[in-house]
């Protein structure tokens, strides 16, 4: 379906972190304050990748993204009930694809205003209490790793 009035059911996931296991988590305003990686829907013309590199320039203000990877992980989730009005009717999961981001050390992020209230640099055991999503936990849990040689 291509009815631009609704949101896409497709979203990306891009979890940002350094070679010491830190963990970018930023906190969504509304409804409910709560935290997460870097997400955000598609567009109706766009390809998960493009989505991943719109998504972290808007809502962290990071550009350099040459080392973003494409997990080849998709998963598909039921879509609470807050949100349902924003998809079209009958509509009731959404796809999301995990990306990931490695760079060297925290660093400064410019925060959409209208979107997150404030960010921080976890280690990984305290980013995964943190987050709320089961995805994105699994998403930290499987991707965030000290890099090897091959991957600095």
């Amino acid at each position: 379906m291509n009815n631009k009035q609704y949101k896409r059911p497709e979203s990306v996931l891009v979890v940002v972190y350094t070679h010491a296991e830190e963990v970018l988590v930023l906190r969504r305003k509304y409804p409910d304050y709560f935290w997460q990686s870097v997400s955000g829907s598609l567009e109706w013309n766009e390809t998960p990748v493009i989505a991943a590199h719109r998504e972290l320039e808007e809502e962290t203000g990071l550009t350099d993204t040459k080392h973003l990877i494409d997990c080849h992980i998709s998963t598909r989730f039921l879509i609470y009930p807050i949100w349902q009005h924003r998809y079209a009717p009958g509509v009731i999961s959404n796809i999301e694809h995990a990306f990931k981001l490695l760079i060297a050390e925290p660093c400064e992020i410019s925060l959409d205003p209208q979107e997150h209230s404030e960010y921080q640099w976890l280690p990984k055991a305290v980013a995964l209490e943190r987050v709320s999503s089961h995805t994105n936990r699994n998403a930290i849990r499987r991707w965030v790793h000290k890099p090897t040689s091959s991957e600095i």
